[in-house]
């Protein structure tokens, strides 16, 4: 079954790359109290995912922090270690956005946001989406209906539906 909004999130454990190694993060704590906005690609450094996806979250930042929003967390199905390395690429780190890792497509498919696709050569990857959630709660989800598409998941349009 794929999320929806007043959809609680499900316990998910992901992995980010800190000064100690990989280190497992709880999105429940993450998101308990805060408002906080998820944006998933279905791979680092694909083309439509660093060219589009994250830079619009980098030229936003200060609009949602504006909102109230306390944290954007970008989610891929990737290691950390690309994860923190594709954050130092695109400036997604130094603009303050928090990478992290869905190494087993868990958390993805615990929201029913996996597809697959051979031909390129990615498989259990998420589709691309962007969510605004609360406490833990999704208020706002707006997915792509393409994976190669960056539109209704931009940065731009998540803040002009907030």
């Amino acid at each position: 079954m794929t999320i929806s909004q007043g959809d609680q999130l499900p316990q998910a454990t992901l992995i980010e790359l800190g000064a100690e190694g990989p280190a497992q993060v709880s999105l429940a704590d993450k998101t308990k109290g805060r408002k906080v906005v998820i944006f998933a690609v279905p791979g680092a450094y694909t083309p439509t995912c660093h060219s589009a996806h994250v830079p619009s979250f980098i030229r936003t930042k200060g609009d949602f922090d504006a909102k109230g929003v306390d944290e954007i967390i970008c989610v891929s199905v990737n290691d950390p270690f690309v994860m923190k390395s594709w954050g130092e690429a695109t400036g997604a780190t130094e603009a303050g956005i928090t990478m992290l890792g869905d190494a087993d497509s868990s958390f993805t498919k615990a929201i029913g946001m996996d597809f697959d696709a051979p031909p390129a050569g990615l498989m259990a990857r998420s589709k691309r989406y962007a969510m605004l959630v609360e406490d833990g709660t999704v208020t706002l989800l707006q997915p792509e209906e393409s994976p190669g598409t960056c539109e209704v998941s931009a940065g731009e349009a998540l803040l002009a539906n907030m």
